[in-house]
């Protein structure tokens, strides 16, 4: 249940990052995202790729299987 949860948030998170990063390529804005550029333009893109790398990042540990990696050591 939790590794299934925390997938589709890292995924959200990712395509998220991923679709303001192209909009904003473009000129447009998320509109729920609007406050992230307000300290500037390089602010906000550096946090749309933390979301983005945060996302996948999340995605990959919540697929990882502890147990496993724990036998081999």
């Amino acid at each position: 249940m939790k590794k299934g949860l925390w997938s589709v948030i890292g995924f959200t998170l990712f395509l998220t990052g991923m679709l303001a990063i192209c909009l904003s390529v473009v000129g447009v804005q998320l509109s729920f995202l609007t406050w992230i550029d307000a300290p500037g333009r390089l602010f906000g893109f550096v946090i749309r790729l933390l979301m983005v790398m945060g996302g996948v990042i999340i995605v990959v540990l919540s697929r990882s299987n502890w147990q496993e990696e724990e036998a081999e050591i």
